[in-house]
C-alpha cells in the first residue's frame, strides 16, 4: 500500500513513518516538501502520488501562540485537513488525521468518550475541532484524538513532548514545574503509530477514536512516577491552572477513554509501561551520545 505521511519531521510523524515503512511504500514529507495550507500543492502531490492512504501529522501545536495567531492555526489544523480530505476523495484514498483532547473543556470527573460533546476553551482547540469535522470529507476517515504526546525524537530534532522535557529536567537535577490539577492520558507515539496502522490494515470501521495509552494521572503524579523509575530525586515545583501565567486556558480534566479502540481489538498498554520503555530508550540514547562524544539533544 502506498502511504503519504504529512508533517513527517515531527514527533508523531516520525513514529508513523517508521511504523508503516516496514510493510508499505511510505512517502514521508515534511513541511518544506508539502505545506498542507497550500491547496493546489496538496492536490498536485496527492494526484501525482495517488496514495491509498494519507496520514496527516501536520499541525499547529502552539496552544498559547494560537490565541494570537488564530488564523494560522485554522489554516493548518482545519483548512489544511479539508484540503487533504478533498484530495483523498479525488483519488479514493483513506485518511488518518490526529486530533486533540483540547476539543473538550475539562469540566468532568471521568475520561471523555467519543460520544461526549466537545467544547473547546481556546483558538487551538477550536481549530482542532474543525479539523475533526473537515476530515469527514474523505471517503474513509479515521480521526484519532491523542494527548500529551511523548516518544523518541524524530529526525527533526530534540522535541519529545512535555514528558520528554520533564525527564530531561529530572535527569539534570533541575526544578520541574508541573501541574498538580491537570489530569491527562499520555500518548506514546510508537503505540499511537501501531494503533493507527492496525485500524487501517484491519479495515476497522472509519470514524472517531480516542487513541491514548490506558489510564490517566495528573502531571505531578506522572513526574513522580518518572523520577521513581529513574531512581533519582524529584525537585518538583507544583503549579495550578489558576496560578500559571498561560495565554490560553487548558482543560483541567482531559483524560480520554480508549474503550472504543479496544472494542476493535486494538489494545493500548498502560501509560506507565509505555513510560518505562521510553525511559529505557532515553537511557540508551544518552549512553550512545556519551560514547560518541556528543552533547545530549
Amino acid at each position: 500500500m502506498r502511504v503519504l505521511v504529512t508533517g513527517a519531521r515531527g514527533l508523531l510523524g516520525a513514529a508513523i513513518a517508521q511504523e508503516f515503512a516496514g510493510a508499505h511504500d511510505v512517502h514521508a514529507l515534511e513541511r518544506s516538501q508539502l505545506d498542507v495550507t497550500d491547496d493546489p500543492a496538496v492536490a498536485r502531490v496527492v494526484g501525482d502520488l495517488r496514495p491509498a492512504l494519507i496520514v496527516n501529522c501536520a499541525a499547529f501545536n502552539d496552544v498559547d501562540g494560537a490565541e494570537d495567531a488564530a488564523a494560522q492555526a485554522l489554516r493548518v489544523n482545519a483548512f489544511g485537513v479539508l484540503a487533504l480530505a478533498r484530495a483523498a476523495s479525488a483519488v479514493g484514498a483513506a485518511l488518518v488525521h490526529f486530533s486533540s483532547d483540547f476539543v473538550f473543556d475539562g469540566e468532568t470527573d471521568r475520561p471523555y468518550t467519543e460520544a461526549d460533546r466537545p467544547n473547546p476553551l481556546g483558538a487551538y482547540g477550536a481549530s482542532k475541532l474543525l479539523g475533526d469535522w473537515f476530515a469527514a470529507e474523505a471517503p474513509r476517515a479515521y480521526v484519532l484524538r491523542v494527548e500529551s504526546l511523548f516518544g523518541p525524537a524524530g529526525p527533526g530534532g530534540a522535541r519529545r513532548g512535555s514528558l520528554g522535557t520533564i525527564v530531561d529536567r529530572i535527569r539534570e537535577g533541575s526544578e520541574v514545574p508541573v501541574f498538580v490539577d491537570r489530569v491527562v492520558s499520555p500518548s506514546y507515539t510508537p503505540d499511537v503509530a501501531r494503533a493507527a496502522r492496525a485500524l487501517v490494515e484491519r479495515d476497522a470501521p472509519a470514524g472517531l477514536y480516542h487513541c491514548v495509552n490506558t489510564g490517566h494521572a495528573s502531571w505531578a503524579k506522572i513526574a513522580e512516577r518518572a523520577a521513581a523509575m529513574m531512581a533519582v530525586p524529584l525537585r518538583m515545583r507544583p503549579l495550578t491552572l489558576e496560578t500559571a501565567a498561560l495565554r490560553a486556558r487548558r482543560p483541567r480534566y482531559s483524560a480520554l477513554s480508549n474503550g472504543k479502540l479496544l472494542a476493535t481489538d486494538v489494545e493500548m498498554r498502560g501509560w506507565e509501561e509505555a513510560l518505562e520503555e521510553f525511559l529505557g530508550h532515553e537511557t540508551r540514547h544518552a549512553r550512545a551520545d556519551r560514547q560518541a562524544g556528543r552533547q545530549p539533544g
